[in-house]
């Protein structure tokens, strides 16, 4: 993770030092005491100079990673956002100074930096200890004329982004937790749409007795996501083909139906429903691009009521809207960034679609937060278990 841009980490670690050396620090300490007030940057700088050298995305103790990351929260990020607001006063009263000749030193941009330093830090603390252990059960309807009557109220339970190698110690209680909630709900299919490792199959062995507990009454559906291709370990291609044919035994193993480019019928009496599932499909440089709605689809009725996944949804422009059949598609992928405030994700700013419900024509998109993730952080974005429960609209005459 840190070796992909090393440089960048670096900036945000000295960057803010260098200002506050220059502007504060040198005018009122000694070369001792300046020294002391570097300590932990010069810290940071070696700990990351460590990381560069890991050569998979993240090294095979977590924990490594984990302690950096809150490290950066803790130190570095505060100082950066402190620094940047103290940039802003600093042009804004030189500017009403020659404008107003007001006192140059009035930098509110300082007590506003101030003022954060606290509120970042409260997020890191409750997004790490706490905000990701919660977990939301949240309930959807969706209706459709193509749904058949036989299938009217079917409740769907979708789970998504597991990343059960960040469940390790005490945490393991959240994916237990997780599995508890979604059993406690009855529903009529489990569908899970991808990313159950972080990077090695491996990280399933610990948890296979509790996945192994879903239970629903038509089965449980998953497709694959970027991280369960084994992309993110350094090792040959031929390692990382075996190991994600490893994940993909262990799914098997639970008893899952994983789908690749392909699709499979739930009939009731003799109406039906397709639950299709699309390899991983994302932008083809920083995720796998492997999906093939033509062979996903093939031989399905024009009729046919198609539930898609789909990890990535960014797909779902790229490929299933094109290709008109998919009524309903489920992804997940984006975690909401894991992060939002007062229900507003940053992330939304891109313009793609993050969380919650699109809508285009007679086809339908929802994106899921997601259970867990790679860090262990969560703010303002709980895990996710989202209920769908399907419902016949009567068609016109």
């Amino acid at each position: 993770m840190i070796a992909r841009a090393p440089y960048l980490f670096l900036l945000l670690i000295i960057i803010p030092d260098l200002y506050f050396d220059l502007h504060y620090w040198r005018h009122k300490y000694s070369a001792s005491q300046r020294f002391c007030r570097w300590l932990p940057t010069i810290g940071l700088v070696a700990y990351t100079i460590y990381l560069m050298y890991e050569k998979n995305f993240i090294p095979d103790n977590p924990t490594i990673i984990y302690i950096y990351l809150f490290l950066l929260g803790l130190i570095a990020i505060p100082k950066a956002v402190y620094m940047l607001f103290s940039l802003a006063g600093l042009s804004f009263s030189h500017l009403f100074h020659r404008k107003k000749s007001a006192h140059p030193h009035n930098n509110y941009g300082n007590l506003i930096g101030l003022i954060c330093v606290p509120v970042l830090w409260f997020i890191l603390i409750y997004g790490s200890f706490v905000g990701f252990s919660e977990l939301e059960t949240n309930r959807h309807t969706y209706t459709s004329p193509d749904i058949p009557k036989a299938f009217n109220g079917y409740r769907i339970v979708q789970f998504s982004d597991a990343h059960v190698g960040s469940y390790t110690g005490s945490r393991k209680c959240i994916l237990q937790h997780a599995v508890d909630s979604i059993n406690a709900l009855r529903p009529d299919l489990i569908v899970f749409t991808g990313d159950l490792q972080n990077v090695k199959p491996e990280e399933l062995y610990s948890q296979m007795d509790i996945l192994s507990k879903l239970k629903a009454k038509d089965g449980i559906y998953s497709v694959l996501g970027n991280h369960d291709y084994a992309k993110y370990v350094d090792c040959s291609e031929a390692e990382k083909e075996a190991n994600c044919r490893e994940t993909i035994s262990l799914e098997k193993q639970l008893g899952w139906t994983l789908l690749q480019n392909e699709h499979r019928y739930i009939e009731r009496g003799k109406s039906r429903i397709v639950i299709a599932g699309m390899e991983n499909d994302g932008d083809g440089k920083h995720f796998p691009q492997k999906g093939n709605i033509s062979k996903t689809l093939k031989s399905v009725d024009d009729d046919d009521f198609i539930l898609m996944l789909e990890h990535d949804p960014s797909s779902w422009r790229r490929k299933i809207i094109p290709d008109g059949r998919a009524q309903l598609t489920l992804s997940g992928h984006t975690h909401k960034m894991q992060f939002s405030i007062f229900g507003w994700c940053p992330l939304s700013l891109t313009g793609r679609e993050v969380n919650g419900w699109y809508t285009e024509g007679r086809q339908s998109l929802f994106v899921t937060a997601g259970l867990g993730g790679l860090i262990p952080f969560r703010f303002g974005a709980p895990g996710e278990i989202a209920v769908i429960t399907l419902k016949t609209q009567p068609t016109k005459d």
